[in-house]
């Protein structure tokens, strides 16, 4: 049956102190097209970055094109085989110029595709906008969120002085301009509130705006609206609630590990600054927070960011450039992550290495299946978006910039084939599949930085 009304896109859910946007409805589609069943969904993106690059002889699947075996490091996403590209012998080229040695060249640049200016200072830049912020840009007046930038470390401070940079470098992938990187946000209360609580007046009317559930504000407008929807988009909702309320449930849990952090006095952080550790791994490690959950939290935030399309731009980082987080957490693992990066070709150190980094990857499939599993007409949420994985090195060891470790899930609201592993022409620009990218969410262009061409060989 065809809906007799429908309601507006921008329809959220309001109470007192809260306001929910709301995931794609039947009752959302204008009535031509829920006629011919043909609803028209944005594409999203999402940019994930890994510091400290991978197994360099682990990674590289056998076989190209669609019949390829994934690697030993990419069997988390075995899952994700037909969803996923596994694109080779890219290289971010403008990473590489004289007195740029080390992480901070190659990673906070990794998504402009532009050379960064060292320095000690804080006038940093990063030789243009990053490829998220194009696209937010693009899709500024169409959601609530231009974009949205996450993370699990703060941002870091001081110089590193075995390279001569800053270490601002280290926090941000993320660049509104050349010279304005945009902070994260790496708290999942924080993250969760700032989707939900903050644009109607009044949460600072309690003194605690979390002794109760979000939904409880809004119920109200929710059997309401329930009342007036389909039965599909019914079911609908009471997924998309119900997922807002258990993540609710999940964060309360990490709330109350937060306390440790102010028991950390100003000598102890000296010390971990000294090191390059940051507070939020140290806390993590000594308060007892689980680092997989508190990633996991956060990928579910971003999920119903894209999924209410609150934004249809996300970056998130797992760690700082050469983040040194302690996986000893791990089976078979007994050291930190740049540590053992710089692994010295010992088989003991590589295998420990590489297990850190299929820990990232099953994090990153955590989150492509979750996106996997929410229908969105006769697709799926991660079928409309694009979801890119990317090092900003191909081996620690080395700090190679070469052939590096890149996917990119989703299919790109159709345009975009995946299944594939493709091996590309020696130092292909990395900045081709970010013009490839910007022609696949709408954008009309040819041109990113140093692209040279599209990369035809993965449109549909």
């Amino acid at each position: 049956m065809i809906k007799k009304w429908q309601i507006s896109r921008r329809k959220m859910l309001k109470g007192m102190g809260a306001a929910i946007a709301l995931p794609f409805l039947e009752a959302m589609s204008p009535l031509t097209l829920a006629a011919q069943g043909n609803p028209q969904f944005p594409v999203r993106s999402a940019f994930i970055f890994m510091p400290n690059g991978v197994h360099p002889d682990r990674w590289t699947p056998q076989a190209i094109g669609t019949h390829f075996e994934l690697s030993p490091t990419l069997q988390p996403l075995r899952k994700l085989k037909d969803d996923i590209l596994v694109l080779g012998q890219m290289m971010n080229k403008n990473s590489i110029f004289q007195g740029a040695d080390g992480h901070y060249a190659k990673d906070a640049n990794l998504f402009t595709s532009m050379p960064i200016t060292k320095t000690a200072g804080d006038n940093i830049n990063a030789g243009g906008i990053s490829i998220d912020q194009l696209i937010a840009n693009h899709y500024k007046n169409e959601t609530l969120f231009p974009s949205l930038e996450y993370g699990l470390d703060r941002i870091a401070t001081g110089v590193d002085i075995n390279v001569g940079f800053t270490r601002l470098y280290a926090s941000s992938i993320s660049w509104k301009n050349a010279t304005t990187p945009l902070s994260k946000e790496i708290d999942p209360r924080l993250a969760f509130d700032r989707l939900f609580r903050s644009f109607v007046t009044g949460n600072t009317k309690t003194d605690n705006p979390h002794k109760s559930s979000i939904l409880d504000a809004v119920m109200d407008d929710a059997r309401s609206l329930k009342n007036n929807l389909g039965r599909s988009d019914q079911d609908k909702l009471e997924e998309y609630l119900e997922s807002i309320r258990s993540i609710e449930k999940r964060i309360s849990n990490q709330d109350s590990l937060k306390d440790f952090e102010s028991k950390v006095t100003p000598d102890i952080r000296k010390e971990l600054n000294r090191v390059n550790i940051s507070i939020e791994e140290f806390v993590d490690a000594h308060a007892g927070v689980n680092i997989t959950e508190k990633t996991r939290l956060m990928y579910d935030i971003m999920a119903l960011a894209l999924w209410s399309d609150a934004s249809r731009v996300i970056s998130f980082m797992y760690g700082n450039s050469v983040s040194n987080r302690n996986f000893s957490f791990l089976d078979g693992v007994t050291g930190a992550h740049h540590s053992l990066s710089h692994h010295m070709n010992n088989e003991s150190n590589l295998d420990q290495y590489d297990k850190i980094t299929m820990w990232h990857l099953e994090q990153y499939a955590y989150f492509c299946e979750k996106l996997k599993s929410i229908k969105e007409g006769d697709r799926t949420l991660l079928d409309n978006s694009l979801i890119m994985f990317a090092s900003g090195l191909r081996d620690g060891n080395r700090h190679s910039p070469r052939d590096l470790p890149v996917i990119v899930a989703g299919k790109g609201g159709g345009r975009i084939k995946t299944g594939q592993n493709l091996i590309f022409e020696d130092n292909t620009p990395l900045a081709n599949l970010y013009a490839t990218w910007l022609q696949t969410v709408g954008i009309e262009t040819n041109k990113f930085a140093d692209s040279t061409r599209t990369l035809h060989e993965i449109m549909v």
